[in-house]
């Protein structure tokens, strides 16, 4: 315990020693970038989720202070070498090879991670524990490529400016700036609708904006890579998508998008929040899913996730990091109790008791992986029988409302491809709930017909 409670606070006094150092030299790491590094690592590692194994906890434990000696020897002024350190940690890492001659799995089920330190540099010292424990380094990656950027800004500047060639790019992982450039100039707004509305509607609605666009061409640079969707109210929906009020009058639109850097930055917020509350949930995913929740707006969204935070950050992680990796939760204001979806979601009320949460994660997690893997393979299949109706019928288009789930879609398309529907050829078929005909003329069927 006493080894891991230190990692973090020597690489701050680390810190403190190069600093200076570190932040005039590039392609190195700064002790800051190091600590936001290996902070995987080191709940990876954390004796206390080893309270069951005493012989990982102490294993964990020893090598954790050899760490810290070797760290301590790095920041030694005049220190020219250090000895060679091996170092062995138990972790529960799922995505290891086990036939790797380094990873070997104890009776408890951790895996024995076994490297050697030998270099006085911090970067390499940890890309080599990250490396060896299978864990990402995008973080000192992202870190690297910033600091080469505030480099490149600090030293003087030439009349002709470097063009690096593609293959630097590859090879660095660095972002080739013409290929930003160039993506974001052809980013359009994509459009969409968050209902049906009959092809006179939207044809209405894109003839508005088309006058909105020509009368308010300042503001139109805000939508560039946006998705416009064309809804009942304005403003930013939890996905990010732009919401234009269909009731609204074009002053609403264009306040909207003047306002728009601003629920940019909210959505930024989101996202950050999102990634901490995931990170104390094993990496769970969090999602928002237009077809399976209400419509939520943005403002809404992110106050139901600061709650929600707040509820499950405690003094430390619910869950082994990543051990949840591949489940997703969908936050909910107006439940008493989490539950299981049939497509495989988490449904959580925001205010869940943590202990509450870690029970029923912990009691439905290999089921909600299972119905996750089952939906993705109804999704495969409905989409060849989608194309089998639609080539064998003459179907102009077949598709389904968002509120039939897709084994329900399954079984309608496998029915319908028993059945001679000649009279189908050249319609637009919409799987729904009733019969009825749109306005469009497409018809809707039920799911579960009857002839």
């Amino acid at each position: 315990m006493f080894g891991a409670v230190r990692l973090l606070g020597l690489l701050g006094r680390f810190r403190a020693g190069r600093a200076s150092q570190q932040a005039c030299r590039t392609g190195t790491l700064s002790v800051n970038d190091a600590v936001n590094a290996l902070r995987p690592f080191y709940f990876a590692v954390h004796p206390d989720f080893f309270g069951q194994f005493p012989r990982e906890r102490e294993v964990n434990e020893n090598s954790l202070k050899r760490l810290n000696s070797y760290l301590e020897c790095m920041q030694r002024p005049g220190q020219k070498a250090l000895q060679p350190t091996q170092l062995t940690f138990y972790i529960r890492d799922t995505n290891s090879d086990p036939n790797s001659p380094q990873h070997g799995v104890s009776t408890s089920g951790f895996q024995a991670v076994t490297f050697t330190l030998q270099s006085k540099d911090l970067l390499t010292t940890v890309l080599k524990i990250l490396r060896s424990c299978n864990l990402s380094t995008e973080q000192v990656q992202h870190a690297l490529a910033d600091k080469d950027r505030e480099h490149q800004n600090e030293t003087v500047t030439f009349s002709r400016p470097i063009r690096w060639d593609k293959s630097f790019y590859s090879f660095t992982g660095y972002r080739d700036p013409e290929e930003e450039l160039d993506s974001t100039v052809h980013m359009e707004p994509a459009l969409g609708w968050q209902r049906y509305w009959g092809l006179a509607h939207r044809c209405s609605q894109l003839h508005s904006l088309t006058r909105f666009a020509k009368q308010n061409s300042p503001v139109l640079h805000h939508l560039k890579g946006s998705t416009l969707i064309f809804a009942d109210n304005s403003g930013m929906n939890a996905a990010g998508h732009v919401m234009l009020g269909t009731a609204d009058v074009h002053h609403h639109w264009r306040k909207l998008l003047e306002r728009l850097p601003i629920y940019c930055d909210l959505h930024s917020n989101v996202s950050l929040l999102k990634e901490r509350t995931s990170y104390l949930l094993g990496d769970v995913e969090l999602i928002y899913d237009e077809d399976l929740q209400p419509v939520t707006m943005l403002e809404d969204y992110y106050r139901m996730l600061k709650i929600f935070h707040q509820n499950v950050a405690v003094t430390q992680p619910l869950f082994h990091p990543r051990s949840l990796k591949g489940l997703q939760i969908i936050l909910e204001t107006d439940l008493t109790a989490p539950s299981l979806l049939q497509a495989g979601q988490l449904s959580v009320p925001v205010t869940c008791d943590p202990t509450t949460l870690q029970w029923f994660i912990q009691a439905h997690a290999q089921k909600a992986r299972m119905y996750l893997r089952r939906e993705e393979e109804l999704e495969v299949e409905q989409q060849k029988l989608i194309s089998d109706c639609t080539e064998r019928f003459g179907l102009e288009r077949v598709y389904k409302e968002p509120s039939v789930s897709r084994q329900q879609m399954v079984e309608c398309c496998r029915r319908l491809l028993e059945k001679h529907l000649s009279e189908l050829h050249g319609m637009r078929l919409c799987i729904s709930h009733f019969y009825s005909v749109l306005q469009d003329g497409d018809l809707c069927v039920p799911w579960d017909w009857k002839l």
